[in-house]
């Protein structure tokens, strides 16, 4: 039986005012990341919709305060059947919102939360649906991937009156205190690599003491920046910088996996750790070979196209993302805890320590995080009670270390996706495309379909 064709709701938090910053960026450093590299960078050319403004309240949850700001919002209609046609909502994330760390301050960051967010999209879904001609028996369906994904999810859960389903694409709602093992992530992207090239994962090993070594004189650090084609010199205390500059390459490279040409975090090839992984098959040449291969497996990630002049440290993507937006989430609401052990991965040990967290967070934002506090308002893995929720997790996502990937009911779906990167099955169709994707895509077609039946036998005006 054939669909109608929805009406394609995006939100994308922003404003004049930074505090409408509610959807920030995934970061542990790494984050992630937006819908699709097609839709995020060249969406002008694929999609026809058009931009509009809701004036959002700052608050939600309290009545002294009164202030609002303008949403944005995108709106596509061209193929909407507007007798009551279904409508999907993508729960925004990153991507495309003002640095509201310099244009706000702590007062206004109150409301910079996930539950504001969901708010937000409540209220603006009531307002289109009571508004937009055709839509007010429409059901709606929430769409997101990673923090958007988490949205998706938690939107369904809170707000089961607003939206009768939604698919939670690479979300990590378990990635937190006594619901996953802290080193599962960086096991997944040390995976990754071992699969992908003999050799690799054990030459990123050892280049941690090559580092060490050679980072001890001056001439080391001298051979380093020169070797890495660093935009500056490599100064003795930027060793802790360089080396995490080192792991956000490799786990946005487990990421962005994909098996085709793609722009998301960078332009890179196709299976782009295989590439990686041809310049690292012998992880026992000296420091100094080791890490000329090193510095040529990071220029895939960097400089594929070849116009880097020199790279960046403090840089390792090149889409718009709000790094300060997530890291201020983490110390508020979203505590994630990571850590690896060198033993089963392929990074140096660095256990999870949440005291010192805690301290860099007070020391920075003035505040103290609460790691409790997202599983208290969602339920950790206590989510039985809730329905007509798909959640996907590509196999090679280290984000799956958080994801949902055993059903939990008949209603509460996990479909993953072995050659599967960071959402795959949210990007736009390729001829590359594993069968597993495929065939996820035509599942979850089959679940929002059944859902908007189902919605049809009940009243779904708001």
């Amino acid at each position: 039986m054939a669909i109608e064709l929805p009406v394609a709701v995006v939100t994308i938090a922003t404003a004049a005012l930074a505090l409408a910053t509610r959807n920030s960026a995934f970061q542990p450093r790494s984050r992630p990341g937006a819908l699709s590299g097609q839709w995020a960078s060249g969406h002008t050319a694929q999609f026809d919709y058009e931009t509009r403004y809701f004036q959002q309240k700052v608050d939600h949850f309290g009545f002294a305060e009164d202030a609002t700001f303008k949403q944005r919002y995108l709106i596509a209609d061209r193929y909407w059947n507007h007798n009551g046609g279904p409508i999907l909502f993508y729960t925004g994330n990153e991507g495309d919102i003002i640095w509201f760390c310099n244009n706000t301050n702590l007062k206004h960051l109150n409301y910079f939360t996930s539950e504001q967010a969901l708010a937000d999209f409540a209220v603006l879904i009531r307002s289109l649906k009571q508004t937009i001609p055709g839509a007010q028996t429409s059901p709606v369906i929430a769409i997101g991937g990673s923090y958007g994904g988490m949205l998706a999810a938690w939107f369904r859960m809170k707000y089961p009156n607003i939206v009768v389903g939604a698919l939670a694409a690479s979300a990590p709602i378990w990635q937190f205190e006594n619901l996953t093992p802290c080193g599962s992530f960086c096991t997944i992207v040390t995976n990754d690599f071992l699969k992908s090239g003999q050799g690799c994962a054990e030459s990123i090993k050892n280049s941690w003491d090559a580092i060490n070594n050679l980072s001890s004189t001056a001439e080391g650090l001298t051979f380093l920046s020169r070797t890495f084609h660093l935009c500056s010199p490599l100064q003795a205390s930027d060793v802790g910088s360089f080396k995490s500059w080192l792991i956000d390459t490799w786990v946005n490279l487990a990421m962005v996996d994909y098996p085709y040409e793609a722009n998301f975090l960078q332009p890179l090839p196709a299976w782009p750790i295989k590439v990686v992984c041809t310049f690292l098959k012998d992880p026992s040449l000296s420091a100094e070979l080791l890490l000329q291969n090193i510095f040529q497996a990071v220029n895939v990630y960097y400089n594929y196209t070849g116009n880097a002049e020199c790279l960046n440290i403090s840089q390792t993507a090149t889409s718009n993302l709000d790094d300060q937006g997530w890291y201020y989430q983490t110390c508020t609401e979203m505590v994630m805890p990571f850590c690896s052990d060198g033993v089963n991965d392929m990074f140096e040990p660095v256990p999870w320590d949440l005291q010192l967290f805690s301290d860099t967070c007070k020391k920075d934002w003035g505040l103290r995080p609460r790691p409790d506090w997202i599983t208290t308002l969602y339920g950790g893995k206590n989510i039985s009670s809730h329905s007509n929720i798909v959640f996907s997790n590509g196999g090679l996502d280290p984000w799956a270390s958080g994801g949902v990937t055993n059903s939990v009911s008949d209603t509460l779906i996990a479909i993953v996706i072995p050659e599967g990167a960071h959402h795959l099955d949210l990007r736009s169709r390729n001829d590359k495309d594993p069968i597993s994707v495929r065939k996820a895509r035509a599942l979850e077609v089959e679940y929002i379909k059944k859902w908007i039946e189902e919605a049809k036998n009940t009243s779904v005006s708001l």
